[in-house]
């Protein structure tokens, strides 16, 4: 029966990497054209065909196109959480902190290609993403403003949540004009531009 049970659990265990293996195929050709031709223009028959799978198969991992954008969204915010958990949040230093979160927003567009990062930040805001999405990056920054409270480096009657807000919304703000400058040839330093925002709102929040 033990046998029969570990048997069990192996052959389960192979499908599913066999079963994620063929997402992560899709996914990755979905992506590549969507650089290429756009996302619009691009259409799932186009995508099972650089897959080099059958139309059902696109449909056992993904129910429409448009779910493409969330699981690109849901692995940006993984790496961003495997970043922060090695690299940022080990700090204690509030306002050092912020800024190695502040670079890790911007590692994690500069490891994508610049027309992949446009296209799909523009269909992220087509699909209203950026309003229904949990806002992660706000309670990412709000946590940091929470402990610095704590510690008695943010200004006592600080409230963490807006602070969070407004530095992802500064965030996002950024990443929309980075979309434009690369559209049209002009070049735009996205970690400047965070960095930026910090000098002007640390003075704000910060005890003398």
């Amino acid at each position: 029966m033990a046998d029969e049970t570990s048997a069990t659990l192996v052959a389960t265990s192979r499908r599913e990497r066999n079963k994620q293996r063929m997402r992560e195929r899709i996914f990755t050709a979905a992506l590549s054209l969507f650089e290429e031709k756009g996302f619009e223009q691009t259409t799932i028959d186009d995508i099972t065909e650089r897959a080099d799978v059958a139309r059902g198969t696109f449909f056992n991992h993904f129910q429409h196109k448009e779910e493409l954008i969330t699981t690109w969204s849901n692995q940006r915010r993984e790496r961003l959480e495997e970043k922060l958990q090695q690299e940022v949040l080990t700090e204690t230093d509030v306002s050092r902190t912020l800024r190695r979160c502040m670079t890790a927003l911007v590692d994690i567009n500069h490891e994508e290609m610049s027309e992949l990062s446009r296209v799909m930040l523009m269909c992220w805001v087509r699909a209203g993403l950026p309003i229904t999405e949990h806002p992660y990056t706000a309670e990412v920054f709000a946590d940091v403003v929470r402990a610095g409270v704590a510690t008695g480096q943010i200004r006592p009657g600080t409230d963490p949540l807006q602070v969070g807000h407004l530095l992802r919304d500064a965030y996002l703000g950024a990443l929309f004009r980075l979309c434009r400058s690369d559209r049209e040839g002009a070049d735009l330093d996205l970690e400047f531009e965070l960095q930026r925002v910090l000098d002007l709102v640390l003075p704000s929040i910060l005890v003398d």
